[in-house]
């Protein structure tokens, strides 16, 4: 089993910047963020194949989040910009087993592993 442990959440204002990390045990595949606010469902936010040559974002994320592997240190990176009150959440890291295609990246089935979340505040 591939353990994730997210890290770097936080107290931010609008307007400002975060960098999450996601450290893995072992490869996956396809790695993805998503993020669960209090009394809604878990969405999806980004993700990208181990190669590192596709993503998906999700549209109220694109052009402010981007995300970024290092396959040396088996890690995953989400850098967001230009944060709002609504990308306040709990934030999960979540790896796939298999490879997939990048339209199947939002669908939380292909993922295997989960973290434990790390929380975001984003205050105005």
């Amino acid at each position: 089993q591939v353990q994730l442990v997210e890290s770097g959440g936080g107290l931010v204002q609008t307007g400002d910047s975060l960098r999450l990390s996601c450290s893995a045990s072992g490869r996956a595949y396809v790695m993805g963020w998503f993020r669960q606010a209090p009394g809604k469902e878990r969405e999806f936010v980004a993700a990208i194949r181990s190669s590192g040559n596709v993503t998906n974002y999700a549209n109220s994320v694109k052009g402010r989040f981007t995300i970024s592997i290092d396959n040396a240190k088996n890690t995953v990176t989400l850098q967001m910009t230009s944060m709002r009150p609504e990308d306040t959440a709990i934030y999960y890291c979540a790896g796939a087993a298999m490879t997939r295609m990048s339209s199947s990246f939002p669908n939380p089935s292909i993922y295997k592993y989960w973290g434990q979340g790390t929380p975001v505040t984003v205050s105005s």
